[in-house]
């Protein structure tokens, strides 16, 4: 009874879902969790190796699994990606970069890379994806902030700058195409220890800093976001569109 009950909420099954950034940390976790949950998965990062582990661990999961080379900061890669990915109900918007230098030394080529990943290339997979998905009635859109999409932190201009944007960009689709059953929502991490912190990682004092800061006494880690991933990707979230999701162990209001 309670099985079918909540295979009934949190079932993906027939679902298919684009994870970018997908081949490692956060982003493999999503797109291993939401597999896990039923549906199948197209990974979207730069190296093909890495995809290729990928894949094969969600393979060996049961997850039907497939990949996509793309520099996501490239605007024919992206534009590839539309074209050959086929129809998606899920969209995760999870690539990012982070080129962390004190702002005045920011050049105008680390910030266009910048918005390029984490801003823009989750505006154009939206524009594409979204549409049809309002279309078909039905549709999840899971873009992945940063506690500077609310605050500074972390000394990282223009990251910041993107990720700021990333939660006004959920809004807005949110606002576009929720009447047409698709739901926009942005999970907001704590500090968590991936490939892409790693060079904060490596201040000495500076992870154990962090960690005493969450409500919860640790730093994050990847699979602290199965859960989210899967609410925020099936019909249990039907009604939560718009919103922040924050999964950060209480670091935000502490």
């Amino acid at each position: 009874m309670m099985s079918d009950y909540l295979r009934e909420l949190f079932s993906l099954d027939g679902r298919r879902a684009l994870v970018t950034g997908g081949s490692s940390g956060i982003g493999y976790v999503i797109a291993e969790a939401i597999g896990r949950a039923g549906a199948e998965v197209v990974l979207v990062a730069r190296r093909e190796n890495e995809l290729g582990k990928a894949v094969t661990r969600l393979r060996e999961h049961g997850v039907s699994a497939s990949w996509i080379s793309a520099d996501l900061a490239d605007r024919d890669d992206v534009r590839r990606v539309c074209a050959t990915a086929g129809d998606v109900d899920i969209l995760v918007n999870d690539a990012g970069n982070n080129i962390r230098k004190p702002m005045a030394e920011l050049t105008v080529e680390d910030y266009e890379r910048t918005i390029a990943v984490n801003l823009t290339a989750p505006y154009l997979l939206g524009q594409h994806f979204g549409p049809r998905m309002a279309a078909r009635g039905w549709g999840r859109i899971i873009n992945l902030g940063s506690q500077q999409s609310i605050s500074a932190f972390g000394d990282s201009g223009a990251y910041g700058t993107a990720k700021a944007a990333i939660a006004g960009l959920t809004r807005s689709q949110a606002e576009a195409w929720s009447p047409r059953g698709v739901c926009v929502n942005t999970i907001i991490p704590g500090f968590v220890l991936t490939p892409l912190t790693e060079p904060a990682q490596a201040l000495p004092g500076r992870v154990e800093a962090l960690a005493a800061r969450h409500m919860v006494g640790r730093n994050g880690l990847p699979g602290d976001f199965a859960g989210a991933a899967v609410f925020l990707a099936g019909d249990a979230s039907a009604f939560v569109t718009g919103q922040m999701l924050f999964v950060d162990g209480g670091f935000s209001v502490h």
